[in-house]
């Protein structure tokens, strides 16, 4: 092989070895900070991983909002109808969080299977619900249940 094609070969190989640690890298990055979305269902029977930032989502649960007198702290049940899960949060809710309402929690599963949210992100008017929290439910046979007309 002539000097000439040797070096050309040695600067292609180099390339696509740059090129694919470049992709490698990215990749690693975009793993790390990748959000999964949940169902209460899904957590239920372990198959969201413990540890990892999730996103879950359902509807909150009647009565089961529980705030702290002395802090910010705020627990509450998070239902698609066919399982619950507990999701505790530390901070303000947003204006139009209430129970019946669907929610998207961003957080950790502890060991005990409770969601540790960092956010938690509200419906933005009366028909709006977030899509996985849709697809969940549907997933799940149920539905939100229909309100009586309020007059």
């Amino acid at each position: 092989m002539n000097p000439q094609r040797k070096k050309r070969l040695f600067i292609v190989l180099g390339l696509l070895a740059g090129v694919g640690i470049a992709v490698a890298l990215a990749l690693v990055a975009l793993q790390q900070n990748i959000n999964l979305f949940y169902s209460p269902t899904q957590i239920a029977n372990g198959e969201a991983p413990a540890h990892t930032r999730i996103r879950a989502g359902g509807m909150v649960a009647e009565g089961s909002v529980q705030r702290s007198a002395d802090s910010l702290d705020v627990a509450f049940v998070v239902t698609d109808y066919a399982a619950n899960v507990t999701v505790r949060y530390r901070g303000i809710l947003p204006d139009l969080f209430r129970e019946g309402q669907g929610i998207v929690a961003l957080g950790r599963l502890n060991d005990d299977g409770e969601l540790i949210a960092d956010e938690v992100l509200a419906k933005h008017d009366e028909n709006y619900m977030p899509p996985e929290v849709t697809k969940a439910l549907n997933e799940s046979g149920q539905s939100k249940p229909a309100k009586a007309a309020e007059y």
